[in-house]
């Protein structure tokens, strides 16, 4: 009997040890670090389709947004500056593969007050993205 229940302790000692072990596995990359003191805002990770806003411009920084994304589509992003309509700046398209992600830095300029909003449209449900938005002193 105690024999027997060894063999079943170590079985399923191993067993959690594989399990524990294909979870790292599977756990994603990060696609943007946190932004640190510059940042006003980080979204850290978003499946699909969705969006943010973001406040608390101050106009005499440079204002920056990053967008990083993986998973084998694109990712179409379009702003709009709450105070300052007439400098949205234009959508564009990220290209997102499938492995590795790809980013892009968006500078907003200076001058910028309140704040501001973003819609990602991705191309699948599946598509992973992040961002973020910084105005470095």
């Amino acid at each position: 009997m105690k024999h027997t229940r060894g063999l079943t302790v170590a079985a399923l000692g191993a067993a959690l040890a594989m399990t524990v072990g294909a979870g790292q596995a599977a756990a994603a990359e990060e696609l943007l670090p946190h932004p640190g003191p510059d940042g006003l805002i980080w979204v850290p990770e978003v499946t699909g389709s969705s969006g943010f806003v973001s406040g608390g411009l101050w106009s005499r920084l440079d204002t920056f947004t990053t967008f990083a994304c993986e998973g084998g589509g694109s990712i179409e992003v379009t702003f709009h500056l709450d105070n300052h309509p007439d400098r949205d700046p234009a959508p564009f398209t990220l290209n997102c593969p499938a492995g590795s992600p790809a980013a892009v830095t968006v500078p907003l300029g200076t001058g910028l007050t309140g704040g501001f909003g973003a819609t990602v449209t991705t191309s699948s449900p599946s598509i992973r993205w992040a961002a973020t938005v910084t105005q470095p002193e």
